[in-house]
């Protein structure tokens, strides 16, 4: 699922950036300030990850020390681990980002294209 999110995202801004699409930029600047505080809350959250990997205190016992190995594991470890998570949504955070502002750049481009040709008849 994320792997398609951010497919998604990568394929508006490749739009964007092709001049297929264009977003009116007083309409687009509330969506763009929510993507950038959502883009700031994940950063906050990588920062911290680190400390989830601390292992648990669960007894100096074979299956305490396996379930803290695990723990570790999903907190700051590779696969589908929680950082890996936050670092999948923060590339769609920032693919988004750069779609909206590149579309916010082209809207006068491609609304004078539109225009030009009624305006030369």
């Amino acid at each position: 699922m994320g792997n398609s999110s951010l497919a998604d995202a990568n394929a508006f801004k490749h739009a964007a950036a092709d001049g297929q699409v264009g977003i009116d930029p007083d309409a687009a600047q509330t969506v763009l300030n929510k993507i950038r505080t959502g883009k700031d809350a994940i950063e906050a959250l990588l920062s911290g990850s680190g400390s989830l990997a601390q292992p648990p205190k669960l007894g100096a016992n074979p299956v305490g020390q396996a379930m803290a190995e695990k723990f570790v594991q999903r907190a700051d470890g590779g696969g589908d681990s929680y950082a890996s998570a936050l670092k999948n949504l923060l590339g769609q955070y920032e693919a988004a980002e750069q779609g909206i502002v590149t579309a916010m750049s082209k809207y006068h481009e491609i609304d004078q294209s539109a225009a030009d040709p009624f305006r030369k008849a």
